[in-house]
Parts: structure tokens; sequence; C-alpha cells
């Protein structure tokens, strides 16, 4: 696939630095609730545009650039304000502007607004540039099979860690999948693990932390974290179905963290199940919505949960291995989604689907 023009790729460059320096000014995940939100108007306004037609051809341009200009582009797509919201906070936490008393390392605080000082903006936008670059190179220079935006996400946070001197992996000396030192409440004594007694580590704020710190206190038992896949996965698939958009459900998934960000108690994170549902529920049906549902059966409905079931699991593992023992964050539903649309991809490549809908296809 071709690359835009220069023209293009130095105005799109110049917006991502904005765009990662206004997600570090928010914060990363407030950055990304909007996301959300840009995602929901930007579905629904090419829902209308469908519905406008030829009428208006000027105006349907416009609905439709929402989700791609915006939701999707510099100013909250997740590889450049999320991302550089994230590597911003690893800079800050490193320079010891940080100290909310967050119980985890603060590195990974992205409920945290950061501010306007200076040098964090600039980190935000250099990685929002970074963002921008490695999606460009993944979806269309590349055209790799998974989800390229995703894909920005999981390497900018690898360099973030690489940039300002983070494990990759972290202190697992009780093994990369073991959540119970967390159940067990154990924490760092000196760079040691501790249950009880002792001068705990705490990383420059008033709580020591856990030796073990699962991504979502709430979301990482097996059952639940199966269940709550399942269930997502067939909404996923039934929104899908019924408007077209392999978006709309991602969009909702994410501006529901809203609630989370608020710190309302277990509002589960579900767009990296929502949107490997909908789009392997889409292919499916050949990638666009039948003239019904019943036309369609329930196998997509069906095929929407299994793909739900996939990101949920994709996302706890990595959970466990990235994340769990680090200090930064790395995100879990974006490395699930890189890995749900591979094999989403995959299963194109071998027929079983017509179409991967919207996921590059190298052949």
């Amino acid at each position: 696939m071709a690359l835009p023009a220069t023209e293009v790729i130095v105005i799109n460059v110049i917006a991502a630095f904005a765009g990662g320096a206004f997600g570090a000014a928010l914060g990363a995940l407030p950055a990304f609730i909007f996301t959300g939100f840009m995602v929901i108007a930007g579905e629904s306004a090419n829902l209308v545009s469908r519905a406008i037609g030829d009428a208006g051809a000027a105006d349907v341009a416009i609905l439709g650039s929402i989700t791609g200009s915006i939701g999707f582009g510099a100013v909250f797509g997740p590889h450049i304000s999320f991302a550089g919201g994230a590597a911003a906070a690893a800079y800050a936490a490193k320079k010891g502007y940080m100290d909310t008393g967050f119980d985890y390392h603060e590195a990974k605080n992205i409920t945290h607004a950061l501010g306007t000082r200076p040098d964090v903006l600039a980190v935000g936008g250099a990685f929002g540039i970074l963002g921008y670059f490695i999606t460009l190179t993944s979806g269309t220079l590349l055209a790799a099979p998974w989800d390229p935006i995703a894909m920005g996400v999981v390497l900018s946070a690898f360099a973030h860690r690489l940039a300002f001197g983070y494990d990759i992996i972290g202190d697992a000396r009780k093994g990369l999948m073991n959540m119970k030192p967390f159940e067990a409440e154990e924490r760092r004594v000196m760079g040691e693990a501790a249950t009880n007694g002792g001068e705990t580590a705490t990383d420059g704020g008033e709580t020591a932390r856990f030796l073990v710190e699962p991504w979502l206190p709430h979301q990482y038992k097996w059952p639940n974290v199966t269940m709550i896949g399942f269930v997502v996965g067939i909404l996923g698939g039934f929104i899908a179905l019924t408007t077209g958009s392999p978006f709309l459900a991602f969009g909702i998934s994410a501006a529901t963290l809203l609630f989370l960000n608020l710190g309302v108690a277990n509002i589960p994170v579900t767009h990296h199940m929502s949107l490997p549902a909908s789009t392997a529920a889409l292919a499916v049906v050949g990638g666009s919505a039948p003239e019904s549902l019943a036309a369609a059966g329930v196998a997509p409905l069906l095929v929407g949960g299994v793909f739900g079931i996939v990101g949920a699991l994709a996302g706890e593992v990595v959970q466990r291995i990235f994340y769990a023992h680090a200090d930064t964050h790395l995100d879990p539903p974006a490395f699930a989604i890189v890995i749900a649309t591979f094999i989403i991809a995959l299963l194109t490549f071998a027929g079983v689907f017509s179409t991967a809908v919207w996921i590059p296809m190298p052949f």
C-alpha cells in the first residue's frame, strides 16, 4: 500500500505531537474515554450518512470523517493520545513529579491528569509521533494483519519502558501468571516480598506496593474474565449486525470507562472484547449488516461470543506477563486486540471467513 503524500505526513506528524501532548495533559485514560465518545459520534454519523446517501454527498463526507480523523486520528487516536499519556506518566513518575498515593507504581496511574509541565507534554507529544509512525508503518506500508492502532499502543509502551529505564517485564519471582501474592497481600520490602511487618518499599508514595499488581483487581479471575467476555462478545456482535459498524460497540465499551475513571467500583474493561466480537460477527456474514437478524441466524452472535472470550482471555494473559510485575502501564486490551484481530486475519486467509472486514490484509 502506498504511503500518503509527504505534505500529509508532515501535517499528521505535527497534529500527532499535539495529540500526544494533549493526551498527557488530560491523562491517558481520560483521553481514551474521549476516544469512545468520538467513535460513538462518528459511527452514529456514519449511520446517518448512509441514510442521507447521494442526496447530500458533501455532508456525508464530513459526517464520515469523525471516527477516522478524530476518534482514531491525531486528536484521540489511542496510538497517539493514550500512548502519549502513558509514556508521559512513565516519565513524570521517573522525574518524581507524581505523588498521588496510588496503590501501584505511580507510572501506572493512567487516570491522573498530568497538567501543563512543558517537559511532560513534550514527552507525550514525542510518543504521539512515535505512535503515528508505528501505525502508519503497520497499517499502510506493511498492511500487517492486525489492528495497526492497537499495535501502535503496544509498541509505544515497550518503547517508553526502554527509553526511561524501566524493566520490560519486572520482578516475576513468584511466577509470571501467579496472582496469589496479590490475594495474600504480599508487599515489597526493601526489594523483597513480605506479607506482614517490616519496612515497606513505597516508590515515593505513602502506600506500600504489592509484590504483584493485577491490572484490574476486580477482573482477573479466569471464570469471571471468561463470562464477561462471552456476554460482551454477544452484545458486540449484536450491535455490529444491527448497525453494520464494527466499531460502535468498541466506542460504547470505551465510553463506559468514564465510570471507572470516576472511581465507581467493579466497572469492567471490555473494549478488547467488543471490537474483536463485532469484527468476527460481521466476518461471518460477509462484512456488512445482513438484511435481517433472522436471515443471519444465531451463528454470528455465537462467533461474537467466542471472540469476546478470546479478547478477554488474551488480555488477562498479557496483564499477567507484561503488567502485573512491571512499573509502567503496558495496555492489556491493546495487546489483546492485536492478538484477536490477527486470529481473525488468519481465519480469513484460511478461508473460514470470506473477509477480515477492516483488518489490513497483506495478500
